[in-house]
């Protein structure tokens, strides 16, 4: 029995230990970014490219397909209620609210979080980051701050370009294949959408790029310097990123209804 207090007081201190950690990890981060913004722009726009615009291949093939079975789905489903020329609102509901800041997320998490932390793992793994320390360079802010700066801004471009291609592929697939009038299908989106609802997906865009970036270069710079650790931090991304999401998406979801 003591031994099992013993391991449940250890886990416990563990977190409460991990979590400050965290804390003032992000802290670190956000004293650093106005500097790095205002004195090294350049380093920020690289790290956009390489978080956003190397990511928008697979958000936007991604994006198109999710919208083009969203409106095969609705407009199977309402055709029974002779409701079929509401397709175009539920689809722009369902991408500006849930599935474009969800999805975008998720794979952001796993193209462009996964590149962060094993990048800055292999950094740590090398003793590049150790060899910036000896030269008086602030690792922190030379490494991680443009790296999580570049994510957090790059999420919500991101779900605007997926929520924009998936309404395409809906229009596409409803108007041209199914035959559904193209102007009440976007005359029933315009009337329906409210700015309450873009104000929600952006909302959930800045959080959940928030999230990613924070937990990708958290994981990078505390990984293990192996090649198994870098391994473990890179999986743990896009496990907690996934996790943190869709957690996240229900307490925002709950809390704007």
């Amino acid at each position: 029995m003591r031994a099992l207090f013993r391991d449940v007081y250890n886990t416990v201190f563990e977190f409460v230990r991990t979590f400050g950690a965290f804390q003032l990890f992000f802290l670190r981060l956000l004293r650093h970014a106005p500097r790095m913004v205002l004195r090294r722009p350049g380093l920020v726009i690289k790290q956009i490219y390489n978080a956003g615009a190397l990511s928008l291949v697979i958000i936007m093939v991604c994006g198109f397909f999710v919208g083009a079975v969203l409106g095969l789905q609705f407009y199977s489903n309402l055709a029974k209620f002779n409701a079929e020329d509401s397709v175009g609102a539920l689809v722009a509901m369902s991408l500006l609210k849930e599935l474009g800041p969800v999805i975008t997320a998720l794979l952001f998490a796993g193209r462009a979080g996964t590149a962060l932390s094993s990048e800055i793992g292999l950094m740590k793994a090398t003793d590049q980051l150790s060899a910036m320390e000896m030269m008086a360079v602030n690792p922190v802010r030379r490494v991680l701050v443009p790296r999580f700066l570049g994510g957090v801004i790059s999420m919500p471009l991101l779900v605007a370009i997926f929520t924009s291609i998936g309404l395409f592929g809906a229009n596409l697939v409803t108007v041209n294949l199914l035959g559904l009038d193209e102007g009440a299908f976007w005359q029933q989106m315009q009337a329906t959408v409210t700015m309450n609802d873009i104000h929600e997906g952006i909302i959930k865009s800045v959080v959940f790029g928030l999230v990613a970036s924070l937990l990708a270069v958290w994981e990078g710079y505390n990984a293990i310097p192996t090649a198994e650790g870098v391994g473990r931090a890179t999986t743990r991304t896009v496990v907690i990123t996934a996790i943190a999401v869709l957690v996240l998406d229900f307490m925002i979801t709950a809390v704007m209804l």
